[in-house]
């Protein structure tokens, strides 16, 4: 049987950070869901009103065989703006679209420290990234899963993820890093 570890990762949306996940080789599934919170089992809707403390989250489970975490937490500097303090670009605005890098033993602690600290030496502005323990991991709802691909024609996908999609595929294509922003 193949080894699967997992990493919980906030970075805006989590429809954006799932389609850009499942570019990658050897992320075996990705799940939305919410992480952070003071509510058990939240709702969309309840995370929507900024007061259960919860960021929308990806679960990307992973063959480190094939994809180190290294690899994962340097592709996360590139699927989001990790200086912003208030969300994401002009529409995911609210602490349900914080960056966090939620950590479940002390080598992913070690390996996002190191990680911020990397992507920091090239930037200008602070990393707001907070790195924090994972208490737990809340799957969201089934029509939040692999949302990009079954809905591209909708608005937000085609105006936001669409874009950022085709940016990335092109930078994975050229091994480029230092994509940033939305």
């Amino acid at each position: 049987m193949t080894n699967v570890d997992s990493l919980v990762l906030g970075g805006g949306c989590f429809w954006c950070l799932d389609a850009a996940y499942q570019l990658l080789p050897g992320v075996t599934k990705v799940t939305c869901g919410y992480a952070g919170g003071h509510v058990d089992n939240p709702s969309y809707e309840q995370v929507y009103t900024d007061t259960t403390g919860h960021v929308e989250v990806v679960k990307i489970d992973y063959d480190p065989t094939k994809i180190t975490l290294e690899r994962l937490l340097a592709f996360f500097w590139q699927v989001h703006d990790p200086t912003r303090t208030d969300g994401q670009g002009l529409e995911d605005i609210g602490t349900r679209y914080l960056s966090r890098i939620y950590y479940s033993n002390a080598a992913q602690k070690t390996a996002a420290e190191k990680s911020r600290a990397t992507e920091q030496a090239t930037l200008t502005k602070p990393i707001a990234t907070e790195i924090s323990p994972l208490e737990k991991f809340w799957p969201a709802e089934e029509y939040h899963q692999n949302y990009f691909a079954q809905h591209p024609e909708r608005a937000y996908c085609a105006a936001i993820i669409k874009p950022k999609i085709k940016k990335l595929k092109t930078a994975i294509a050229h091994g480029t890093h230092g994509i940033h922003g939305n």
